[in-house]
């Protein structure tokens, strides 16, 4: 028998007050996931998690457009996942904080532990 819920109510005051304010830092997270959420965007994310890739590339790796490509890696900027640089004719992008690429990286471990568990 699955139960979706305390057969009684019954908060925990001193539980509460410890996790309340860490749960209230984690909901900042959200827009973090949100960017994240986007297929053609976590593929950009794990890429660029592996090496620096100039937007021609991403696209073809993508399948996308080049300016739906710019799009993504516009939001990815915005949320300070992603850094570009210019060299001559080409822009090259990368991860802008590492934590992103660790968070990817246990995802696809996951992914992996996943597939061989079932």
């Amino acid at each position: 028998m699955t139960f979706e819920h305390c057969q009684e109510h019954c908060v925990h005051n001193e539980v509460i007050a410890r996790l309340k304010p860490a749960a209230e830092e984690a909901a900042k997270l959200a827009p973090l996931f949100k960017a994240l959420s986007d297929e053609t965007r976590v593929k950009i994310i794990y890429a660029l998690a592996q090496q620096e890739l100039c937007v021609c590339d991403i696209a073809e790796l993508t399948g996308c457009t080049l300016p739906a490509v710019s799009h993504h890696l516009r939001i990815l900027r915005h949320m300070g996942l992603a850094k570009s640089r210019k060299e001559g004719k080409f822009i090259y992008y990368n991860i802008d904080d590492h934590h992103v690429s660790q968070i990817i990286t246990a995802a696809f471990e996951h992914l992996k532990e996943d597939k061989q568990h079932g």
